[in-house]
């Protein structure tokens, strides 16, 4: 009789391949079935839910063989099913074989990613409220003033600048690029205080400025970070990006990408 190990291996691997892998011949076929067709709907459920433009992108059974090669050969971190989009990333990024079949979009990678990023910011448990209140913050706009210059604008936690060699944002049914762009696509990507996902097309200076806000480990003010931004540019009227550095200030904190400023200590 085999041990209890032995038919768990077995059936574990008919569960994940049941095309090659033999299965167990002491548990019966009808529950097999209903064992296998459980755990495989609930994977793809999982993934075409979390990624539904990249579903709708790609033919029945190429997709279905993609959902299966992701069951069989990726070894998956994390037991929760909210991380399995994350973990499908993982997947894609080791470029397995079969992407090289043609049945799949150039861009798949840039697209799950920007897709991935919507369902994490959404799930995140940052609380943007009490963020606000440990930093020192007015709950409300209109109690708030925000000296952009002299003071050190707060970022968000809940806001992320993403940059693709494609225009994922774009992408769908009626538009599908077939090579990368010559200049990257900058989106911004954020959650705001009524919890809503958003996103913001940007350009390489807004970009630029909002990563020198999140990594600012001198704790530089905003003028400041405007004229490092305008040194790194080459730009030769500072004064012009310190300009149009406050419009851009004050849209992120329209859209709570920027929280807001903090003293300089």
């Amino acid at each position: 009789m085999p041990s209890l190990q032995h038919t768990t291996d077995q059936f574990t691997a008919f569960i994940r391949n049941p095309e090659q892998q033999p299965a167990p011949a002491n548990i019966e076929a009808r529950r097999l079935k209903i064992y296998r067709d459980l755990f495989y709907n609930n994977i793809e459920g999982f993934v075409s839910g979390a990624f539904p433009v990249l579903r709708s992108l790609i033919a029945e059974q190429p997709w279905h063989a993609l959902v299966r090669d992701f069951m069989v050969t990726h070894r998956c971190q994390s037991p929760y099913f909210l991380e399995i989009s994350q973990e499908f990333q993982h997947y894609l990024a080791g470029q397995p074989a079969i992407l090289a079949t043609g049945d799949y979009p150039v861009f798949i990678q840039a697209l799950t990613h920007y897709e991935w990023v919507e369902l994490a910011l959404d799930v995140a448990e940052d609380d943007l409220a009490q963020f606000k209140r440990e930093q020192g913050l007015a709950e409300l706009k209109h109690e708030q003033h925000c000296d952009w210059l002299q003071q050190r604008p707060l970022a968000s936690p809940l806001a992320w600048s993403l940059a693709y060699q494609y225009p994922v944002h774009l992408i769908g049914l009626d538009y599908q690029p077939q090579q990368a762009s010559e200049q990257p696509s900058y989106l911004l990507v954020y959650r705001n205080l009524q919890d809503q996902v958003g996103f913001m097309e940007a350009n390489a200076v807004t970009a630029r400025l909002l990563e020198l806000v999140n990594n600012n480990p001198q704790q530089l003010n905003g003028e400041q970070l405007l004229l490092q931004l305008a040194q790194e540019m080459q730009h030769p009227n500072p004064e012009q990006i310190i300009s149009s550095g406050l419009t851009i200030y004050q849209q992120l904190y329209e859209l709570d990408i920027l929280l807001g400023t903090v003293a300089v200590s």
